[in-house]
């Protein structure tokens, strides 16, 4: 897998529960900075850094409309994720079988 720089790591960008939050938002449309910043409780500041480092992901495009900053979801990005959760999922299957397993023979459970 190629890895990006840090500063556009799309792992790095969605690590965060606020920028997961403004994702959440943005898949709605886009939408300005100021409708952002009422569903957001942050400082202004602290806004502007969580969208820098989503645009520096890929993952939120900005445009200006007269004084207005718009933004929308670019959600393409987030494949990265979903086919690394895929590639790692079989792995979880077979260990959640086999501590189901574990659990029912410690508890007498015969069920499968």
């Amino acid at each position: 897998m190629n890895r990006r720089p840090a500063h556009e790591d799309v792992f790095q960008a969605i690590a965060h529960p606020a920028r997961r939050k403004l994702l959440e938002l943005l898949e709605k449309g886009e939408l300005p900075v100021g409708e952002l910043a009422k569903d957001f409780h942050a400082t202004p500041p602290a806004l502007s850094q969580h969208l820098t480092v989503l645009k520096k992901a890929g993952l939120v495009e900005e445009r200006r409309q007269g004084r207005q900053r718009l933004y929308r979801l670019t959600p393409e990005p987030l494949q990265e994720i979903s086919d690394w959760v895929a590639s790692h999922k079989a792995y979880w299957v077979v260990k959640l079988a086999a501590l189901g397993g574990y659990l029912r023979q410690k508890h007498g459970n015969p069920k499968t």
